[in-house]
C-alpha cells in the first residue's frame, strides 16, 4: 500500500501505555522508510475546541475527500510514530 502525507488512514491507534490501541482514522505527516507520523483523528467533537485541535466539519466543501463518516477533530498533541504495517486502510486525503 502506498501512503502518502495528508492521508487520512484507518488504524491501531496505541494508547500512551502502549499496552493497548483502539481502531481509528489517522492523518498522516511524515513517511520515513517503513516507519509514518501521525496524528489521531477523534470523533467527538466538544463544543469548546481546544487552541491544538482542528475541526473536520461535514460543510466543508472538502469533507467527502477524508473519508471520514461525521464531523471530527485531529488533535495535534496525539501524535506517534508507527510502522505502516498496522495501517488497515486509506480512507481518503
Amino acid at each position: 500500500m502506498k501512503i502518502e502525507p495528508g492521508a487520512v488512514v484507518l488504524i491501531n491507534f496505541p494508547f500512551t501505555d502502549l499496552q493497548s490501541s483502539k481502531v481509528r482514522p489517522a492523518l498522516v505527516l511524515s513517511i520515513k522508510g517503513e516507519d509514518i507520523i501521525i496524528l489521531g483523528i477523534f470523533s467527538r467533537v466538544p463544543e469548546i475546541l481546544r487552541d491544538s485541535w482542528i475541526k473536520i466539519g461535514e460543510l466543508n466543501p472538502a469533507f467527502k475527500q477524508t473519508g471520514l463518516k461525521k464531523a471530527s477533530i485531529i488533535k495535534t498533541e496525539k501524535i506517534t510514530v508507527v510502522h505502516q504495517s498496522i495501517i488497515r486502510k486509506e480512507l481518503g486525503n
